[in-house]
């Protein structure tokens, strides 16, 4: 009996454990994407304030043209818009819950001075809130 007790407390414990390690492994992943795209988001920045326009892709702003990581498929400034999307591998080792999502970061230009808003987006391929660091919420 004292064994079956203990294979129950076993069992509740993993129950537990599991899926807060794997929230946790796709938040780490999510934290690549957005160190990567860091870069990205200074090159745009200093690109608007020198030509006073969005630049239209990763080159026109100054960064690389393809940005990758271990998780992070692709990371570009779209259509000249301000907005860059992140978007995560479609493959092992990237978190089941993230193959092929994406995360969007809109650039703003409020009187010379550029803010960023992050989110999961766009709405069919966006990142679970859960899995967004508390400034993306």
């Amino acid at each position: 009996i004292e064994l079956m007790i203990v294979v129950a407390i076993i069992g509740i414990l993993a129950a537990i454990a599991i899926p807060q390690y794997t929230s946790y492994v796709a938040r780490a992943q999510v934290s690549e994407a957005l160190s990567l795209s860091s870069a990205l988001k200074t090159a745009i920045a200093e690109y608007r304030q020198t030509a006073a326009a969005w630049p239209a892709t990763n080159e026109q702003a100054g960064a690389p043209a393809t940005i990758t990581g271990k998780y992070v498929a692709t990371v570009a400034t779209v259509g000249g818009t301000g907005l860059i999307t992140v978007t995560m591998g479609a493959a092992a080792p990237v978190s089941t819950d993230l193959q092929s999502k994406t995360l969007t970061l809109q650039a703003t230009d409020g009187a010379g001075v550029i803010s960023w808003v992050c989110d999961g987006a766009p709405a069919g391929t966006a990142i679970a809130d859960k899995f967004l660091p508390t400034s993306c919420k």
